[in-house]
Order: structure tokens, then sequence, then C-alpha cells
């Protein structure tokens, strides 16, 4: 494997390039909208995870600067590796405040045994920053798919660049 090829990994052809397409834009779009609130709201949101605020503002900028990198596709694995690193750490902050895997769905449990911050709610547990790593992981190792500036810009140059 070659530099070109981590940096920017060719795109599969046809509904696999499509469906690496749809994820790139799902989880870029997901990633600004997750990390810009974080970042206006940042002594906010680091008292609430109890985390050092410089640690959330890495956190919070790795989301929303890798989900605009995302939604362009430019340097798509080491976008989806920022991103994935922040979540793999909300995971693991979940997993070591004892929250389950997946919560019980909130129409099953009894009125009154959990109420959330806004009312009734999904109560926590770690399944969705697990899905974003899963995510994350197909991006780096797959690449962002068709229609990025990966393919059309990066790869090019690096290869030119490169000899």
């Amino acid at each position: 494997m070659d530099l070109v090829s981590l940096i920017a990994p060719s795109s599969p052809e046809g509904l696999a390039g499509s469906g690496l397409l749809v994820l790139r834009l799902f989880t870029g779009l997901v990633f600004i909208r997750h990390g810009w609130p974080k970042l206006v709201n940042l002594k906010t949101w680091s008292t609430a995870m109890n985390t050092p605020a410089w640690l959330c503002s890495l956190s919070a900028f790795s989301m929303w600067s890798g989900g605009i990198a995302l939604l362009l596709g430019f340097l798509t694995p080491l976008a989806a590796v920022a991103i994935a690193v922040s979540m793999f750490y909300a995971v693991v902050l979940e997993i070591t405040r004892g929250f389950p895997f997946i919560a019980p769905d909130p129409y099953l449990i009894p009125e009154g045994d959990y109420g959330g911050p806004m009312g009734v709610g999904e109560p926590p547990s770690w399944e969705k920053a697990a899905m974003y790593v899963v995510m994350c992981l197909v991006l780096i190792t797959a690449g962002g798919g068709p229609l990025s500036v990966d393919l059309m810009l990066v790869a090019p140059w690096l290869q030119s660049w490169l000899g």
C-alpha cells in the first residue's frame, strides 16, 4: 500500500461507490451538527462531561472540521480518524459510567422510571457512539467514494508530486 492509496483511496464504482458517497455526506453533516454546538458552548459541555476544556475543544473541533472535510471529501481517511478518536473516547466514557451497549426501548420502561434532562427520552447507551466509530472505520479504510476532493485533486496531485 502506498501513500496515495492511504490518503486518497480509489473509489469503487456503481452502487458501492454511491453507498460510500452517501455515507461520507451523511457522516459529514452529522458531525458538523454535533461539533458546532459543542464549540460554542464549550464550558457547559466540558462541565457536563466532567472532562478538561482543552480535551473537549479538541474533540469538538475535530467533529466540526472533520465533518466539513468529510462533506467535501477532503482527506477523508484523516478526517474520519479524527472523528473516530473522539467517538471512541465517548464509548470509553459511556462504558466506564456503566451505560449499556443498547438502552432499553423508552416505550418499554415503566412510567416514571426514566426521565432524561428534557423529560422522557431515550436512556443513555454507548450504541450510537460505537456506530459512529464503525462508520468512520469504513471511511478510513475505503475512502469517501466518488465526487470527492480526494479523487479529483488530492490523489492526482500526490501522484505527480511523488513521481
